[in-house]
């Protein structure tokens, strides 16, 4: 799958303060009954986006501009736990957002992210609640540098944080598992040609060798 490099983003902020966000929420089964990997963005966040007799619900913050146009989420704490299901984060991706930063993740919820291109940026709780409360309909905007690995308030505060190298390197550069493998083929043929040298057993396949 190609996935756009995220290297430094500028973009709408929008905060969705609320604890244990989970899966279901964030895109509901039915929301999921496709057979390609896009066109989720109208399933995000279903049941809270469209009031129950079909339209949008005015109330909600992805639907009042300017924050429809939204490139960084803000949440509270163990965003994206529940169940595995993988289209939540398309759903996210297919929206436009870039990056979710909240004070804590479900554990497969963040692997899914770094496996679409969204970066799961986890941060202090009170550094989540003062980035939230600097966003307004009048200021909006942060940047997310991943190269150095701090965001940019709209009040141009820093703030750091940290992703794991691989997952990093996979963001930065919008490669996908089998990607970042390939990348690695010339020390994986190293080390398996010194690991036969060791263990000739284990590369010996019906009376010869793999």
């Amino acid at each position: 799958m190609n996935m756009k490099p995220f290297v430094i983003e500028t973009g709408v902020a929008a905060a969705l303060m609320r604890n244990n966000i989970d899966t279901d929420q964030i895109t509901p089964g039915h929301t999921g009954m496709k057979v390609q990997k896009t066109g989720f963005g109208e399933g995000l966040f279903f049941n809270w986006r469209y009031l129950s007799g079909g339209g949008e619900n005015p109330d909600f913050i992805l639907n009042r501009p300017p924050f429809r146009e939204t490139r960084f989420l803000l949440a509270g704490t163990n965003f994206g736990c529940g169940s595995s299901r993988e289209f939540a984060v398309w759903a996210l991706r297919d929206f436009g957002i870039r990056a979710v930063i909240a004070p804590s993740f479900g554990a497969i919820f963040a692997s899914n992210c770094y496996m679409n291109g969204v970066a799961p940026i986890a941060l202090p709780e009170d550094a989540v609640s003062l980035l939230a409360a600097e966003i307004t309909p009048e200021a909006y905007t942060m940047t997310v540098d991943l190269s150095r690995q701090v965001i940019l308030s709209p009040s141009s505060q820093e703030y750091s944080f940290h992703i794991p190298d691989l997952q990093r390197e996979r963001l930065l550069e919008g490669l996908d598992a089998i990607d970042a493998t390939r990348r690695r083929e010339p020390q994986i043929a190293a080390f398996q040609a010194a690991d036969a040298l060791r263990r000739p057993w284990v590369y010996k396949v019906e009376g010869r060798m793999a």
